[in-house]
């Protein structure tokens, strides 16, 4: 039978014990291994392979021996409780093999899980799969993860606590990283709130999220970005000490503002703009920026980014004897001050 969508992530997280068998295809191999490794557990429980109520069977293994997956169907254990038979990176070679092992299967044998790479509509083992009374066959895509795998994570990882924005962040967040990353948030997340039952937030999710990579800079745009134009000089010369390079600096300048340029200049609003953005802001970086980007406006952010633009081609030209730092701390500087005119 043929898994697609919810009736996929449900069995995924909840399969049926009597079933003969799962077959998991996908071109993604994290993705496939995370449902697998998710299906394996719920049948056999977290101590399943130490209690050796799990055979596992490389492809290559079972080409050589074609009887290794009927024997483990059949083999019983030391310890009592459900058993899987795991044949890992099948082929359409392989059909002929499985479908032996699976006419073979009675009550009581080992339920026999297969990951496969992307396998189209008419492959023998897919179609061994769904066509199957008591088998079933799930393709994992490279969509972003529905609402409902999303909160199987979240319930995996022991959070159920939420606020508005913070679920419309962790939504975004799920959308932006692959998935062992996703998953490895919320357990950093689920760590961090551990013994703590408030609600998750924004700024929980922050502080949790991967770290961006423009971190670095963050200070000195802020400063330029609020007008503060006296602290500009100490930062430029920390910055200067420590091996920021003047090319990067104006380059991430100019993502800063064309990012502000944008959330100003959306139809909806500064708000629905800065929450629109990819990768997402999060918590008080995007409170933060939503106000920079109030504050200046599209037509002052325009001038900015026409200030950066000159900046960088002088960087880049071939003749200019000015000392690059220097140039592009002036430029920072003329932009403190424009934040400050009026409209």
């Amino acid at each position: 039978m043929k898994l697609s969508g919810r009736d996929a992530s449900r069995y995924f997280a909840k399969p049926k014990p009597d079933s003969t068998g799962l077959l998991i295809f996908g071109a993604d191999a994290m993705r496939v291994a995370m449902k697998r490794q998710e299906v394996i557990t719920s049948l056999i429980g977290p101590r399943g392979d130490e209690e050796m109520r799990l055979a596992r069977i490389p492809a290559s293994d079972l080409r050589k021996d074609p009887a290794m997956l009927g024997d483990a169907i059949k083999a019983q254990g030391f310890f009592p409780g459900p058993r899987v038979a795991f044949v890992e990176e099948a082929t359409d070679g392989l059909a002929n093999t499985i479908k032996a092992a699976l006419a073979d299967w009675a009550p009581g044998d080992a339920q026999v899980i297969v990951t496969a790479g992307q396998l189209n509509a008419k492959s023998p083992l897919r179609q061994l799969f769904e066509k199957h009374p008591n088998a079933y066959a799930a393709g994992i895509y490279d969509n972003p993860p529905t609402r409902d795998e999303i909160e199987s994570e979240l319930t995996r990882a022991g959070l159920r606590n939420f606020d508005g924005h913070a679920m419309t962040d962790l939504t975004a967040l799920a959308q932006e990283l692959d998935p062992g990353d996703f998953r490895q948030t919320l357990e950093k997340l689920a760590l961090y709130k551990l013994g703590d039952d408030t609600q998750v937030t924004s700024d929980d999710i922050a502080a949790c999220a991967p770290a961006s990579t423009e971190a670095d800079i963050d200070d000195i745009l802020n400063i330029v970005a609020e007008g503060r134009a006296q602290e500009i000089g100490p930062v430029m010369a920390r910055l200067d000490a420590q091996g920021m390079q003047p090319v990067a600096l104006c380059i991430g300048a100019t993502r800063h503002f064309r990012t502000l340029f944008a959330a100003a200049s959306d139809p909806g609003g500064a708000a629905q703009g800065i929450a629109r953005m990819r990768p997402p802001i999060f918590g008080p970086r995007r409170d933060r920026m939503l106000r920079q980007a109030q504050g200046w406006g599209a037509a002052k952010l325009e001038m900015a980014l026409t200030i950066l633009t000159d900046t960088d081609l002088a960087l880049r030209s071939a003749g200019q004897t000015a000392p690059q730092m220097a140039l592009v701390e002036r430029a920072l500087i003329r932009l403190a001050m424009l934040s400050r005119r009026g409209g």
